[in-house]
């Protein structure tokens, strides 16, 4: 299997670094490029083809190696975009994003999304399940040519979640790779 992760932002956050937490001084684009690191070690081990791309063109929109070409190029068999959340420091959990609620993308963001909320809550147990939901607006949902999800690990912005997302990056990156070679034995029989 070939998994294509793409941690979300730009790298080094130059020009958009995603979601901040000021206080504690961290970006979305580090975390999510760290979390996607270790997804990238685990599935190597699980004896996955791997490719890792973080950049700010998602779809020839700017410079930067385009996202989306080098997924669809490379013929990943799975694309995993990585990110926090940010909303007004109120709101918790993590979701899963697909382009809809029907095929291999969505197969896909259950088992990613299963697996994240299971390990979570055993961390964590007031940790929300926000659910899967369906973006079809999202360019690298859209224009992947295979199975594609966004995964929303928590919110950075919150007091709990950035603490979790701080400390607990291993657990979330396992869980993510437990969930794409959960899915990729569900469609093999």
């Amino acid at each position: 299997m070939k998994v294509f992760i793409n941690p979300g932002h730009a790298p080094n956050g130059n020009p958009d670094p995603g979601a901040v937490n000021d206080f504690y001084r961290v970006r979305e684009c580090d975390i999510a490029l760290s979390i996607g690191e270790m997804v990238k070690n685990y599935l190597i081990k699980a004896g996955c083809g791997v490719k890792l791309l973080q950049s700010n063109n998602l779809a020839g929109e700017s410079a930067g190696e385009n996202i989306v070409k080098s997924a669809n190029d490379w013929g990943a068999d799975v694309f995993v975009s990585i990110h926090c959340n940010a909303y007004d420091k109120s709101v918790r959990g993590a979701e899963t994003l697909v382009y809809d609620k029907v095929g291999g993308s969505y197969t896909l963001g259950k088992y990613i999304h299963a697996q994240l909320i299971d390990t979570m809550q055993d961390i964590d147990g007031t940790f929300p399940n926000r659910g899967i939901k369906s973006r079809p607006a999202l360019c690298v949902l859209r224009r992947t040519q295979m199975p594609a999800v966004l995964v929303e690990t928590a919110f950075i912005d919150n007091d709990i979640d950035v603490l979790l997302l701080m400390n607990h990056q291993e657990e979330f990156a396992a869980a993510i790779a437990r969930g794409v070679t959960d899915y990729w034995i569900d469609i093999n029989g």
